[in-house]
């Protein structure tokens, strides 16, 4: 049931809180938001979840809160970036790339942004929102921001990525009221690198429902879909696919590690966005280069998390830019198993080296290849971080806990 066939909430006691989602797919920002809304006090908020998407993963968010797609991408304007970005005949005209960046500039501003903010400002005046959450950085969430300045009620901004890019990016910075960080690491740099006011930072770590996470969870089940054997030692990068994710380093680790794990299978397991679907066909391209197709393997989107985790022995996160905080390292670690993540970014601030996991030196394929391969010859040294990992999660990333520093938030701007 979407928010056009509900009847919207609105009294002295409980605050309408609008969320809006604009993530290029459905990964961790949303998993994290749909965490959030189930827990949610419904005696103090009302949740309206908008997506810019409505494909299959979000059918069923119906089940958690009130529901509204509304696309936010009618043309593929990045995709289109990217074939100009690639043709060499265009870079032979003087100014004829910039002239071309223009046009398209405006053609996502007259066919994707505007759509998309009238009817997001009719949403959220229906729905009489008191709060407008967006769910990703102020620049890509700047219809919502203009919508809550429009109503005249408080935005938040839950900022996930890092803070580099265009002047328009730093001056939409300056239009939340307040920002939830998901990491140390990321407010700091929002502080440094834009001046945004400590006093206006929350960090608040991205909460799971980690009580639900399935430890028995059929691994065997996962490898049997996938035609892998129980004997494989299977390694397992997990997330979108898209380049900063890592999986071309994870292909040249799998490249120094195929004579030396018997019986090793590397698994690249995530969904492909619209934008990345060329990715994902650069990827398989480098797959038979490398003569790897034995050895690599693509899952797809899968939805039963548990039983990927446990089919894996050894979960792999290899951002080549700094991530804030992953949603599979809470996961990887919730469910007590051997991690490897980059040395930076929401990774290093979470995981302790030879404590809960293993990082690895950034964008260096012989130093992932090398921790891997550590794991293999030292099983007992797995279990161990496997085990004190899962302790660190569930102290640190419990859904109750980041439901509770929400919802304070919330109260503190409303009233």
């Amino acid at each position: 049931m979407v928010f056009k066939e509900c009847v919207s909430v609105k009294t002295a006691k409980i605050k309408n809180i609008l969320y809006v989602e604009n993530g290029i797919g459905y990964g961790g920002a949303i998993i994290c938001l749909r965490h959030l809304v189930r827990q949610l006090d419904r005696q103090q908020f009302q949740p309206l979840l908008v997506t810019g998407r409505n494909d299959l993963p979000y059918q069923d968010i119906p089940e958690d809160a009130l529901w509204q797609p509304i696309i936010d991408r009618h043309i593929d304007v990045v995709g289109l970036r990217r074939q100009l970005a690639d043709s060499k005949v265009i870079g032979l005209i003087p100014g004829l790339a910039w002239l071309l960046n223009q046009v398209l500039a405006r053609l996502d501003d007259v066919f994707n942004f505007l759509p998309f903010f009238l009817q997001l400002l009719w949403t959220a005046w229906r729905f009489k929102a008191d709060l407008i959450h967006a769910n990703n950085e102020p620049l890509c969430n700047r219809a919502a921001l203009l919508v809550g300045m429009l109503l005249h009620i408080p935005i938040v901004s839950h900022v996930r990525g890092e803070q580099k890019g265009s002047r328009m990016m730093a001056n939409a910075y300056r239009w939340p009221t307040h920002f939830i960080s998901v990491s140390q690491w990321i407010a700091k740099s929002m502080q440094e690198l834009l001046d945004v006011p400590a006093n206006k930072i929350s960090v608040i770590y991205d909460g799971i429902a980690l009580e639900h996470l399935d430890l028995e969870a059929d691994g065997h089940e996962f490898r049997r879909r996938f035609a892998i054997p129980d004997d494989a030692y299977v390694v397992g990068l997990v997330g979108l696919l898209i380049p900063w994710k890592g999986q071309e380093l994870f292909l040249d680790a799998a490249v120094l590690l195929r004579d030396k794990i018997p019986n090793l299978k590397m698994l690249i397991v995530g969904g492909t966005p619209d934008e990345c679907v060329a990715y994902e066909a650069l990827l398989r391209k480098r797959v038979s280069q490398y003569q790897l197709d034995e050895l690599i393997g693509f899952t797809g989107h899968v939805t039963a998390m548990a039983q990927v985790y446990n089919g894996l022995d050894v979960v792999v996160s290899a951002s080549i830019s700094p991530e804030p905080l992953g949603t599979v390292v809470i996961e990887a670690m919730a469910m007590a198993r051997p991690l490897i993540g980059p040395d930076h970014g929401g990774a290093a601030e979470m995981i302790e080296h030879l404590k809960t996991g293993l990082l690895f030196r950034p964008n260096d394929a012989q130093a992932l290849a090398g921790e891997i391969e550590r794991l293999y010859d030292h099983p007992r040294l797995g279990l161990q971080l496997g085990h004190d990992a899962r302790v660190h999660a569930l102290e640190t990333f419990a859904i109750a806990q980041h439901t509770e520093h929400v919802q304070a938030l919330y109260h503190q701007l409303l009233h």
